[in-house]
């Protein structure tokens, strides 16, 4: 493990911590001064950052930048005074893990130090792969809580169901929870279940007996004997046909099965990870989803973030995928120019990440300088900054417009009471996932005091991300 820095210009601070980490037997490095740690930094980075805000000369927020651009998995905890919670806010939207304020109490110091060590660790784990390189990158607190959800799933083989845009990465989501898994020994098997007709799925999933179908000329075992003590992926669960619907329901409910034509019972001992694009809540109650397959299937349930809700990841998705299409190509990697990057971060993506690896691929190939400028983008990354500004706002208040009209007709009263709380709503449920659930940085996101954010999300019921069903 490498070690804690400890970075403040008052010898004292640093004092209290040396001898509290020295006695806990964790490593650490103390610096008086946020140069001497960036110094520091060109040789090998701290495995967590404790840092004071304000310091003569560098600060700690530039201290953090500085970490956070070279290696943005190191968590950094900053210290503040209580009267300076404005800085706390401002390094909680420059990625901060925690923020610890003085005077602070010892061991509730290393109690944060400790989490912000597993926190590391279990980032470090959920991201490199095997060979090495990243399975999935996200410093965005939304994509923090997917790398939380995979760490605590770790030693569980409870049922998982990914939701989110295509292209969000929900196939990397549910290789990278089984291969933090006690099933990772075993195979990772993954089928898309809108891509083949019914008749042909049914084969594919559960296998066949030979003669029970023209041109089943030999038995096939189907993909649950296939991912025996593994896990099955099962993509698009919600454009499933309802009759395998019910063959899947047994299966998760008393795990056994039969092939196409066989007689024989057979048992499946698989972990089932589900993903899907659609509101599942929406198909049942239209009627095209089980609900009773879809409770066996939301038994845990992960959201996966749109790439426009976490654009603060496009700078380091496109550096990766940008040095992997070199590598493919056998190529010195291209770089962004800074308008370049800004104008694709300003870009909504509808395709989310594949769009981007996409995009990668294609300036890789197509652009003509080592240094990707904005002429180079292909011509739907115009610079429509000030129009879109403009047509978001129009279009939100359009579609108000329109809700209000279709209360009126109905006969609704008190529309104002009903359309404010379901505002208020909306709000602090954004920005409690913006922030994973941090409740101080959501309420500095939305301008209001922390007892009103907590009373308000207690009066709206609000659940915010990664707490359990009451």
């Amino acid at each position: 493990m490498r070690p804690v820095w400890i970075v403040d210009d008052d010898r004292s601070i640093r004092w209290v911590f040396e001898k509290a980490l020295s006695r806990e037997g964790i490593p650490y490095a103390s610096y008086g001064s946020a140069r001497e740690a960036i110094e520091a930094l060109e040789r090998e980075p701290p495995q967590v950052l404790v840092s004071d805000i304000r310091m003569p000369g560098t600060s700690g927020l530039e201290l953090m930048q500085a970490v956070k651009a070279r290696h943005p998995g190191v968590p950094v905890i900053v210290m503040t005074a209580y009267s300076d919670l404005e800085s706390a806010v401002a390094a909680f939207q420059g990625g901060a893990f925690e923020y610890l304020p003085k005077p602070f109490d010892v061991d509730k110091a290393l109690d944060l130090i400790r989490r912000a060590l597993d926190e590391s660790q279990r980032e470090q784990e959920a991201l490199e792969s095997v060979g090495g390189e990243p399975e999935i990158l996200g410093q965005a607190p939304a994509m923090q809580e997917v790398f939380r959800a995979i760490g605590r799933l770790s030693q569980s083989s409870a049922t998982v169901l990914l939701t989110g845009e295509s292209g969000t990465g929900k196939e990397l989501v549910a290789r990278a929870l089984h291969r933090h898994s006690t099933r990772a020994e075993r195979p990772f098997i993954a089928i898309n279940t809108a891509a083949m007709p019914k008749d042909l799925l049914e084969s594919e999933l559960f296998g066949h007996e030979r003669g029970s179908f023209t041109g089943a000329l030999a038995t096939r075992r189907g993909r649950f004997e296939q991912a025996e003590g593994g896990t099955l992926f099962l993509d698009e669960i919600g454009d499933m046909p309802p009759e395998l619907q019910t063959r899947l329901l047994r299966v998760l409910a008393d795990g056994t099965f039969y092939r196409v034509g066989g007689h024989q019972q057979l048992k499946a001992n698989v972990r089932v990870i589900a993903a899907t694009h659609h509101n599942l809540e929406a198909r049942v109650r239209e009627g095209l989803f089980r609900e009773d397959l879809y409770h066996r299937l939301n038994v845990i349930r992960i959201r996966l973030p749109a790439l426009r809700e976490r654009r603060e990841d496009i700078p380091l998705l496109a550096r990766h995928f940008l040095a992997r299409s070199a590598r493919e190509l056998g190529v010195e990697p291209k770089r962004l120019s800074e308008e370049a990057l800004a104008r694709i971060v300003r870009h909504d993506f509808p395709g989310n990440v594949r769009q981007l690896e996409n995009l990668c691929r294609w300036l890789t190939v197509m652009a003509p300088g080592q240094v990707v400028g904005a002429g180079d983008l292909p011509p739907e990354f115009v610079d429509e900054s000030a129009s879109a500004v403009s047509a978001a706002a129009t279009d939100w208040l359009a579609a108000l417009e329109r809700e209000v009209e279709r209360r009126f007709a109905r006969g609704e009263t008190a529309v104002l009471q009903a359309l404010a709380r379901d505002f208020e709503r909306t709000l602090i449920e954004r920005a409690l996932a913006r922030t994973g659930g941090r409740r101080i940085e959501a309420a500095g996101l939305l301008g209001i005091g922390r007892n009103t954010i907590t009373r308000k999300i207690h009066e709206l019921g609000i659940r915010a991300p990664g707490e359990e069903e009451p």
